[in-house]
């Protein structure tokens, strides 16, 4: 696996980091992501409102969290981990390490 552009790992930002990671739902799609490796855009444990996901989805995707790959009309999302672990060492660790206590 490489090691992502210092470009890559430089367009997160703690504090907006921090925020997407601080709702329970959002918290809650990248601790599956991170066991999964990818998430459906509509996961079916998830009983959520579809325009509720959808926000949940682009908070994610604009703090820089998921990048989002294409599968015919599907849309699977994944973690950004290497950027995040590049640019907040431990970080995610921490807060996926915090839901197994």
């Amino acid at each position: 696996m490489t090691q992502p552009s210092r470009e890559e790992a430089a367009d997160l930002e703690m504090s907006v980091v921090l925020h997407a990671l601080g709702d329970p739902v959002r918290l809650a799609l990248v601790r599956d992501m991170a066991e999964s490796g990818e998430s459906p855009c509509s996961p079916e444990w998830l009983q959520v409102p579809r325009s509720t996901l959808s926000n949940h989805w682009r908070i994610l995707r604009e703090a820089g969290l998921t990048r989002t790959r294409r599968m015919g009309k599907a849309r699977l999302m994944s973690l950004r981990r290497d950027a995040l672990d590049a640019r907040f060492p431990g970080l995610l660790d921490a807060v996926l390490a915090d839901g197994r206590r």
